[in-house]
């Protein structure tokens, strides 16, 4: 009776101890953050990230390709498996609070010859619950079932964080895909033009009008510009496959919008410094991982110190079965464990565990840095992409112009066929270039709304 009342009292000093939680308890990293995101317009909370990305691309097309990515890639089927394991263990570490009871059964039976002339059987049958429970006297299994959560949350930011870098990646490759089925139309349309020009290079050549090196130089060009339709339709096939691989199906054709028109409004809302941090699923998985690395700290710390377990069984036991319902037992024992001499094991693997946490520290300032780092490149990129556009637009208009009183200089005999062929080079760039703009504009859009946090 008196080993009952010691492990009551243990356990009674256990309960009472619950909130003994030795270690530092987790504070965010104080970054002083910029007072705006890169602009100074607008102070308003709201966010284009706000936003789902059904109403940044309202491309129909494009949303189902979206949808397709989210049902079937791979790294969003393995991270969801992730999750589930993190999940699981997640659970091992929060079991690890409780005591564990364990039943067994048995029987056997000995026999005994003491002296070779007295053998006798000793048979003994019993069925047993056993109890184990290491009490939490310092807060290390409630350390360790703090870091199982973060890490099962830091997994889920990772997954969102993944999903928003989908969207943005089909996104992108999408409008690259439009741009270059337009580059290849610029291209063969200027091909006819190319074939036209060798044909009444041809004729002036043949009426004594030119030499034939004007004539050459027609071929030269047309040539140079078949060389281009290979290389995009080789682009525009590996394109449609990247898009497929990310949609997590074989190599097929996409389909696609002939001609996207996005208007891009003249100003964006970006939102304040802080709920950056809230709404980027990349920052708030790297807290995670903090959180995680300051709980092993506390793991690491109170492991240095003695560990109380306790140890009951209870059934019944005989050596005869039909009496082992009448053979009541129990055994109830209580162990201190703690450390005398290790060689300094554990206070190392203590520093361990805090170096540890102050590389995840800086992992976290990092992440926090380059996500500021990339809503201002974004926010400069956009702001500039419609000047870009517009300067573009201007060149292409001038260009065409030149081109066309070139044209009608070399008929009239004014100038050389080189001139003719400078001003058709020019509107050729010219026009790939407005191209490659209204590209820009529409990816400055994606990466803006991917730093901000838009998309999961």
């Amino acid at each position: 009776m008196r080993l009952h009342i010691i492990i009551a009292s243990l356990a009674a000093m256990t309960l009472s101890l619950g909130s003994c939680k030795l270690g530092q308890k987790y504070v965010r990293p104080d970054m002083s953050l910029p007072e705006n995101l890169g602009v100074t317009v607008t102070t308003d909370t709201f966010s284009i990230a706000d936003l789902g990305w059904w109403d940044i691309y309202t491309d129909t097309i494009l949303q189902r390709l979206i949808k397709q990515t989210m049902e079937h890639n791979k790294d969003l089927r393995i991270a969801d498996a992730r999750i589930k394991e993190l999940a699981a263990r997640k659970r091992i570490e929060f079991a690890g609070l409780f005591p564990e009871i364990n039943g067994s059964f048995y029987a056997q039976k000995e026999g005994l010859n003491y002296g070779g002339d007295n053998f006798k059987n000793d048979p003994e049958y019993g069925l047993k619950a056993a109890m184990s429970w290491e009490l939490d006297l310092w807060g290390n299994k409630r350390w360790a079932n703090e870091r199982g959560k973060a890490q099962f949350m830091a997994g889920i930011e990772n997954r969102r964080a993944l999903t928003m870098s989908l969207v943005a990646d089909v996104a992108q490759a999408y409008y690259e895909l439009v741009a270059l089925d337009q580059e290849l139309a610029i291209v063969k349309q200027t091909l006819e033009a190319r074939r036209e020009s060798v044909r009444l290079a041809k004729l002036r050549f043949e009426g004594g009008l030119t030499s034939e090196t004007a004539y050459q130089q027609a071929q030269v060009e047309y040539a140079r510009t078949a060389t281009r339709v290979p290389v995009l339709e080789r682009d525009i096939a590996m394109k449609e496959n990247e898009i497929s691989f990310i949609a997590g199906e074989f190599p097929s054709g996409i389909e696609r919008s002939s001609r996207i028109n996005m208007r891009l409004p003249e100003e964006l809302p970006v939102g304040i410094p802080s709920t950056l941090l809230e709404r980027r699923p990349d920052i708030r998985a790297a807290e995670q991982n903090l959180i995680a690395a300051n709980a092993a700290v506390g793991v690491a710390y109170t492991n240095r110190f003695p560990r109380l377990a306790l140890t009951g069984q209870f059934g019944v036991e005989s050596e005869e079965f039909s009496n082992l319902f009448k053979s009541p037992m129990h055994f109830l024992s209580a162990s201190l464990l703690g450390p005398l001499f290790d060689m300094g094991r554990r206070q190392s693997a203590y520093r361990a565990q805090q170096a540890v946490y102050e590389q995840e520290c800086y992992a976290y300032e990092k992440v926090v840095l380059n996500a500021f780092k990339e809503v201002r490149d974004a926010i400069v990129a956009y702001n500039k992409a419609r000047d870009i556009y517009e300067t573009m637009a201007q060149l292409v208009h001038a260009s065409k112009t030149n081109m066309d009183l070139a044209q009608l200089q070399y008929i009239n005999g004014v100038i050389g066929y080189i001139d003719v062929l400078d001003a058709q080079r020019s509107y050729f760039d010219a026009q790939v270039g407005l191209s490659n703009a209204a590209l820009y504009k529409r990816l400055a859009m994606v990466q803006l709304y991917k730093a901000l946090g838009g998309g999961w």
